[in-house]
């Protein structure tokens, strides 16, 4: 068992069940799950696991599937913690745990335009930074002006976006280095304004999306030109089912589980409709959803 300083003041937990932390509902157990009070707290946990130990952070678990064999190594949980915010005229200073939605709402709150588009994105900051999360035409690092990272030792860095390869939906970062806040730049707005178009993309999401349904957002990305729930769509590919899994019947490139899927039956039928739509299109789907762990 890992040995965990005493200066370590966070959540340990061993053999987690991470289903109840990923929003598809399913998963294996972690073999460490630490939650940190904090960034200092972070730093001193990390410093003490050892070089080789795999690490994965987890916020909101909307863009992730753990198989059902688990994961090997330790996950680092920010839900619920690392969620400090602070707004300075036209900037936002936030970590990584903070929910997208409350970004949204906090920047409108304080009469700030162009954070709306992160009020139906389903998780955290640091998962958004992560995979350069976006939505319509507005893509969060658009907004970035610096970012904190730290590393297994417990440094932290202060970083510009120029040190990142940013792509759609995809984030190069330094090796070993993961976000732990970041400061978004944004335009002076209205307050009434802002907030009259948050509800309007929420209400847009929830008449669009199976959001009364565990799913785990957009299963691809967009091809080039082209939408994938489009592709999926067209083939008549709603309702397609594996086990407990089903591509949902509001939204083609969402599949949900029904109550009874397993991480298995979700891999099952992302490679089905990534096969289906290249065998009858020649194009590959990208999934947007990042599988990690170990076959049951």
């Amino acid at each position: 068992m890992l040995d965990v300083h005493q200066n370590a003041q966070g959540e340990l937990r061993i053999n987690e069940p991470l289903s109840k932390y990923i929003s598809w509902r399913v998963g294996g157990i972690a073999q460490r799950f630490y939650r940190p009070i904090d960034i200092k707290d972070l730093a001193v946990f990390l410093s003490q696991l050892p070089s080789e130990e795999p690490v994965l952070w987890l916020g909101l678990g909307s863009n992730l599937l753990v198989r059902d064999g688990g994961f090997a190594g330790t996950v680092i949980s920010t839900a619920g913690t690392l969620q400090k915010i602070e707004i300075d005229d036209v900037e936002i200073n936030a970590e990584v745990g903070v929910y997208c939605s409350k970004l949204a709402k906090q920047a409108a709150k304080a009469g700030l335009h162009g954070a709306a588009f992160l009020a139906g994105i389903p998780g955290t900051l640091g998962g958004a930074l992560a995979m350069n999360a976006g939505a319509h035409q507005t893509e969060i690092w658009s907004l970035v002006s610096k970012v904190v990272t730290i590393d297994k030792t417990g440094t932290t860095r202060t970083r510009k976006p120029e040190d990142f390869v940013i792509s759609y939906r995809h984030v190069t970062i330094p090796e070993g280095e993961w976000f732990v806040a970041a400061t978004l730049v944004l335009a002076d707005g209205d307050k009434e304004t802002e907030r009259n178009e948050i509800k309007a993309l929420l209400k847009k999401r929830n008449i669009s999306q199976p959001t009364n349904q565990p799913c785990a957002g957009s299963v691809f990305r967009n091809p080039e030109g082209d939408f994938s729930g489009r592709l999926i769509e067209q083939m008549g590919l709603k309702g397609l089912t594996i086990g407990g899994a089903s591509v949902s019947e509001k939204h083609a490139n969402f599949i949900v589980n029904n109550g009874s899927a397993t991480a298995a039956d979700i891999e099952a039928l992302i490679l089905l409709v990534q096969q289906k739509v290249e065998l009858k299109y020649g194009i590959h789907l990208t999934p947007e959803v990042h599988i990690v762990g170990e076959m049951e």
